[in-house]
């Protein structure tokens, strides 16, 4: 797993204030904690999303996918 994350160049994005603030403002469109975060998380900092749910296309988050 190591070598992969770094052998792509990606990052892990910790879980942060900001992001748990988003959450608790979302509308229930999603009703998966999880989802919910990542979509919080993908807000905060300006990321898209790679997932075929498109219950998330309702939170203006980009979705690829």
């Amino acid at each position: 797993m190591r070598r992969g994350i770094a052998g792509n160049d990606f990052i892990i994005l910790p879980i942060e204030p900001k992001h748990t603030a988003i959450v608790a403002t979302l509308p229930f469109h999603h009703k998966d904690p999880f989802d919910r975060l990542l979509i919080a998380q993908a807000l905060a900092e300006g990321i898209p999303l790679i997932s075929t749910d498109s219950a998330i296309d309702a939170y203006g988050v980009q979705r690829l996918w």
